[in-house]
């Protein structure tokens, strides 16, 4: 082979020095003249500390031509660092939900769900609250754990699919990161993701389009919230929707998100070919 695309996980120091041995057995077939180019896609820290690969990069010395990079990283400058979107949990078995008629036309019983850690002192807490002191926990599915669990039981994958089946709206407060699997999870089943819009701590990029640049640039339909004090108004206006309303607005995120997954696609293929092959 002439080119190389290496997926590496960067999230945190143990997989870092996994990845690290890939790039190093990258480096050697590049020497050795086995392999002409190499890009990365990296499934980069939460906090966006990815300094440990800036050596590689090709810009600064190394060898790796292309980096696509999770998160909203201040790395990212189109030219050779692109982001890349963070998508569904497949390694907690998210399985991939193709769209079909009953997604879109169904009657769901709930105006939202929120099936997660909440963590002390967290924006989680006062989400919880706001729906209990509001009475609105009885028009959603909540599901509450103390503690993060790596991996889910067959049971409770199946329950957080069901109430994001089951939901007009999925409540996706930020966690470490703003971006997180359950915005793309509940686009899957056309639950509109309600996102909290503030940036978390970390050297991610800030700046008016910032966090979830990525998704923004690509019109995301999401509703964007700073305060979770903003819900019962927002779910006050879901329950005066009609059926037909939500059915257009379903049809209208699943579009959305199938268009969105091409355009990445192809952004990927484009920026491949034109890197690696141009001189063909």
């Amino acid at each position: 082979m002439n080119s190389l695309v290496l997926v590496l996980n960067g999230r945190e120091q143990q997989k870092v020095s996994y990845s690290t041995r890939w790039l190093e057995h990258a480096q050697s077939l590049i020497q050795s003249r086995k392999v002409s180019h190499v890009a990365v896609v990296l499934l980069g820290n939460e906090h966006c500390n990815n300094d440990w690969i800036g050596p590689y990069l090709k810009k600064n010395g190394g060898f790796v031509e292309l980096l696509f990079v999770v998160y909203d990283s201040p790395w990212v400058n189109d030219k050779d660092v692109f982001q890349w979107p963070l998508g569904v949990a497949t390694y907690r078995q998210f399985p991939m939900i193709r769209p079909n008629a009953q997604l879109i036309t169904s009657n769901r019983p709930y105006l939202c769900n929120f099936l997660g850690t909440v963590y002390k002192n967290s924006s989680r807490e006062t989400l919880m609250q706001v729906l209990k002191q509001s009475g609105l926990d009885k028009e959603c599915i909540t599901t509450a754990r103390e503690k993060w669990l790596p991996q889910e039981t067959a049971d409770s994958l199946r329950r957080y699919q069901t109430a994001l089946a089951q939901s007009e709206l999925t409540l996706c407060p930020v966690g470490i990161n703003t971006e997180c699997y359950r915005i793309y999870e509940a686009c899957s089943y056309g639950s509109v993701p309600v996102v909290e819009d503030v940036l978390t701590p970390g050297t991610c990029a800030a700046g008016p389009s910032s966090p979830l640049h990525l998704l923004k640039a690509a019109g995301a339909p999401f509703i964007f919230i700073n305060d979770w004090k903003e819900l019962p108004a927002i779910l006050e206006r879901e329950r005066r929707m009609s059926q037909e309303q939500r059915v257009d607005r379903r049809r209208r995120l699943l579009e959305w998100y199938a268009g969105f997954r091409q355009q990445m696609k192809e952004r990927f293929t484009e920026v491949i070919e034109e890197t690696f092959f141009k001189s063909g």
